[in-house]
Order: C-alpha cells, then sequence, then structure tokens
C-alpha cells in the first residue's frame, strides 16, 4: 500500500496522527495549542513542527501534503452542549476549509461527534464541493475495532472530484461494517456484558476492504480495560491525561480508516 504524507489539525495527544501511522502513512506536520497535549506530542514526534493555532497558519507557506486530517471542535454541535453551531466561538471549520483549499490535498480526513450530522454537516460538504470535493462518511464505534466501549464518531473523507490538482479517485472508500459494534461493552461498575448489541446503520457510502476483518477483529487490542482508573492518585498530571484520553481519537479507528484511503489511493 502507498504511504501517504500527512498534515495532523488539532492534532491533541495524537490518536489519529499515531492510527495513520500504524497504516503506514508519514506525519510531517501538527496544529495544536493545548500546552499539555503540545509536551506530548514533542515527546512522540520530537522532530515534527508544530505549527501551533490553526487561526494564525499561513498555508500557502505550510509544506504540501497528501492528507490533511484532524477532528475539529465538537462543541458546536455535540448533543450534550448547547448546539450554537456557526454562533459557537469554537466553530474552527473555516480555518479547516482555508487549509484544504489552499493545500488541495489528495484526501481530508475529519472526525467529529454523531450529532454534527443534525447540525452543520450539510454546510460542510457544501463547503467541500465549492472546493472540488467529495465525501464519504460513516457513523465508526471503538467498539467496531474492539474496544469495550461505543464512543460512537463521524468519520468523514473528501476528495477531489476532477476540480482539485489531484486527479479524481474512482471507487469507494468505506466497508460495509465499519460501524459494527463488539459484543463486550463495559460499564462504569467494572462489569461487562457480552449480550449482543444491535449494529449500528452505516450513514453514507460504503466499500469493501480486503484486510478489514483482521483489523475489526474484536478484541484484538484490548484484552482488558486500560489500567488508568478514574481514581486513580498519584497519578502525574492525571487530570490532564484523562482530558488527553477524553478528546482523543481512538488510534486504532484511525488506522482502520487509513488503511480503507491507502487501498483506494491505489485505485
Amino acid at each position: 500500500m502507498p504511504s501517504l504524507t500527512v498534515g495532523s489539525l488539532f492534532s491533541g495527544i495524537g490518536g489519529i496522527d499515531l492510527g495513520l501511522e500504524r497504516a503506514g502513512h508519514r506525519v510531517l506536520w501538527h496544529s495544536e495549542i493545548d500546552k499539555y497535549a503540545c509536551r506530548v506530542l514533542k515527546k512522540h514526534w520530537p522532530e515534527t513542527p508544530n505549527l501551533g493555532d490553526v487561526k494564525l497558519i499561513n498555508w500557502s507557506e505550510v509544506p504540501n501534503v497528501d492528507i490533511i486530517a484532524g477532528g475539529y471542535p465538537c462543541q458546536p454541535f455535540s448533543t450534550a452542549g448547547k448546539r450554537k453551531g456557526k454562533e459557537d466561538p469554537r466553530h474552527l471549520w473555516p480555518y479547516v476549509l482555508d487549509a484544504i483549499r489552499t493545500i488541495q490535498p489528495r484526501y481530508a480526513l475529519m472526525e467529529n461527534v454523531r450529532g454534527h450530522l443534525t447540525l452543520g454537516f450539510g454546510d460542510v460538504l457544501a463547503d467541500l464541493a465549492s472546493c472540488g470535493y467529495s465525501a464519504e462518511w460513516q457513523i465508526i464505534s471503538a467498539a467496531s475495532v474492539g474496544a469495550p466501549h461505543r464512543r460512537d464518531r463521524l468519520f468523514f473523507v473528501a476528495y477531489p472530484d476532477g476540480g482539485g490538482r489531484c486527479q479524481q479517485h474512482q471507487g469507494q472508500i468505506f466497508e460495509p461494517n465499519a460501524g459494527r459494534c463488539s459484543k463486550e461493552m463495559a460499564y462504569p461498575n467494572g462489569e461487562r456484558s457480552s449480550q449482543e448489541r444491535p449494529e449500528q446503520s452505516p450513514t453514507g457510502t460504503t466499500r469493501k476492504g480486503s484486510n478489514d476483518r483482521e483489523l475489526m477483529e474484536p478484541g484484538a487490542w484490548w484484552q482488558t480495560e486500560p489500567g488508568m482508573g478514574r481514581v486513580a492518585h498519584g497519578v502525574p498530571a492525571r487530570v490532564d491525561r484523562l482530558r488527553g484520553l477524553g478528546n482523543a481519537v481512538v488510534p486504532q479507528v484511525a488506522e482502520l480508516v487509513g488503511r480503507l484511503i491507502s487501498q483506494h489511493a491505489e485505485n
């Protein structure tokens, strides 16, 4: 599979970046401003520059990449908040669009909450179409790659439809079972249930991948729950770590999508 270069927006502690690297891609730059997250990025990607605040970057001076990836802030769209959409000061999609419009990557891989589908996502698709990009999207849970929790997230991949500098791609990206959940789920009391869960209904277009079954095998990475408990004492930067983990994209999901992008790039 081809190795593609990646530019990371809203990098956080690098969940998407790690997943895409596991899929064989190479991260050329980050964009992150949270102090703790920046330290994590510096530790694990010491040679990769951090461009800082996405609002201040001059994209014409940034190295071109094959993939622009990131999870832009979800607060404007989340059903857990006030859902102010464009009126929310954390509405940063326009800055992502500026990056895509200037760099014109082969792919844009973005992540957000499920609630984005019912608020603001139509505008995102229209913005992408205005600069020559088509998009595919799907709700994918962490459970679909074996995690013992749901963590449903919207993932969408955009690519030029003939109007960008890159050639038009053929075929679809997402395969039919990308949103399928594991049977094992975790609950706050620490117990697990092996009761069959209903499969999620995929949203958007789909594509069958050649090696996705291996990636999606339930429990392939998680034999037990992570060891960092919510009531742990003496853990350095515990609050920052928990916030970083809570905001991060599950790397195994990013790896799955990264491999599907690689397959698509070969068409």
